[in-house]
Order: structure tokens, then sequence, then C-alpha cells
């Protein structure tokens, strides 16, 4: 599971390196996630379809998803792309997907924090009430977790330990040294951390930032050059009670 995907800098990090880090941690599944893919925000179609070419299985997203209109009728016909899954219905989209690769059965549950942020519908209960049919399909249950604030994040780690496989905080570009897995088997960890320039202010140009705060105006932020990174975690999952068994921050 990787985390979000900063601009053409993210982008050019995964088509560089991808491919080998799959090889090397002999990954069967690649879940990422792509909201900012395209400019920083958002993701267009030619990014989605460059996401799926270079391995990505499910790509995940969050309040950035909507960014750009030209991905509603993918979001619309595809459910290997998903927005988070609390947006309030009626929604374009999916957010969540059973998929079938090699041997394993995977689902993959997008949803999104309140603290701090949009006063959407209560994802805890969306997640309960979609996990009752999950379940009879799959016990390998990933969720990306898209959310501002760590209490809320770890609360929810907790609601789902021993429901779910794993629960990954995404948004903040901060990859925390957190991982764990906690006393039901619920691998955890609050931010997967960025896939993009990891010496900028979130993966945006600093003197942009900076600038920002010192005038309060709304200058927007651009995406920062230099070297990238690729940030997320491994996990190692049971297939039969769907806990994990190990995570393994990944920054390279």
């Amino acid at each position: 599971m990787l985390g979000d995907v900063s601009g053409s800098a993210g982008m050019g990090a995964l088509f560089l390196g991808l491919s080998s880090l799959v090889r090397d941690v002999k990954a069967d599944f690649v879940i990422i996630n792509g909201e900012n893919a395209s400019a920083g925000f958002g993701i267009a179609v030619q990014d989605y379809q460059n996401l799926k070419k270079m391995g990505a299985d499910v790509i995940t997203s969050g309040n950035h998803i909507w960014q750009k209109d030209e991905i509603f009728s993918i979001l619309e016909g595809n459910d290997d792309i998903l927005r988070p899954l609390n947006y309030p219905e009626p929604c374009i989209g999916h957010g969540y997907t059973v998929r079938k690769k090699g041997a394993f059965t995977i689902a993959v549950i997008n949803a999104q924090g309140r603290v701090m942020m949009s006063p959407i519908d209560d994802p805890f209960k969306r997640v309960d009430k979609v996990l009752r049919d999950i379940k009879k399909e799959t016990p390998l249950v990933f969720v990306d977790f898209h959310a501002e604030d760590t209490l809320e994040k770890e609360a929810f780690a907790f609601a789902f330990d021993g429901r779910v496989t794993a629960v990954v905080g995404t948004h903040t570009h901060v990859q925390t040294a957190d991982e764990k897995i906690l006393p039901g088997g619920c691998a955890y960890i609050t931010d997967l951390g960025i896939t993009g320039v990891t010496d900028a202010v979130i993966g945006s140009d600093p003197q942009k930032s900076i600038e920002r705060q010192l005038t309060q105006l709304p200058i927007k932020s651009e995406v920062a050059s230099g070297e990238s990174h690729i940030q997320g975690v491994v996990i190692e999952a049971d297939a039969t009670t769907g806990k994990a068994v190990s995570i393994e921050r990944i920054d390279r």
C-alpha cells in the first residue's frame, strides 16, 4: 500500500521504481492512493491509466478526487479506482471493491475522516455496514482511511481491529513511524507518507508555502521538484483468517 502520489514527481518515481519494488518485496497486490497524481490535485484519466499500466491493482483517493471533472466517467464505470465510501448518497463511483487476483480474493475499502475535514457521512457506520457483505466474500480487507486527525485514525483502526486486515492512514503526506499490529490482528500505520518529493512541504514547493503563510493570501501550491521517494507499507497477511502477520514501512 503506497502513500499519496504527488504530481509528476510521484508518477516519475513509480515509473522508475514500482516494478522493482514489487519484485523485491514479492507483492501479490498493489494499492496506491492516487488522488494527487495530476499536478498535485485530483487524478486525470491519463494518470489513472498510467497507474494501472505501472502495476496498481486498486487506486484509492480522498477529498481531492473531485478536482478533475474528466475522472467522473472513470469513477462511474470502474471499481478499480475508489472514492471515499462515506460521501453522501447519491454519489458517483465506488467506495469499495472486491477483486480476485491469482489465488486471492481481496477487498479494498476507501473511507474519509471528518475531523478538520468536510462533514460527510460517518465513516465508522458506513464501513461497518458494507463489511457485513464483504466478509461473506473474503477475510482479506484493506482500508485506506483518508483523514487528518491522528486520534480519529487510531480510533477507527481499533474500532475495526479483528474485522479487517489493515487500516492505513493517508492524506497528510508525512510518513509516520508507528506501524504495528493491533491485538485483534489489524495492521496499522497513521500515515503511509508520500510518493513524491520529501524535501518539500507535503510535496509542494517550500517557497510557495512560506509565502502563503507570511501573506495569508490564497497562493496556489505547486508540486515540488527534486529527488522523489516511494513511501508506504508492505503487509503480509494470513489468507485464511484475514489477520495481518507483519507490516513493514517502505521509503525508497
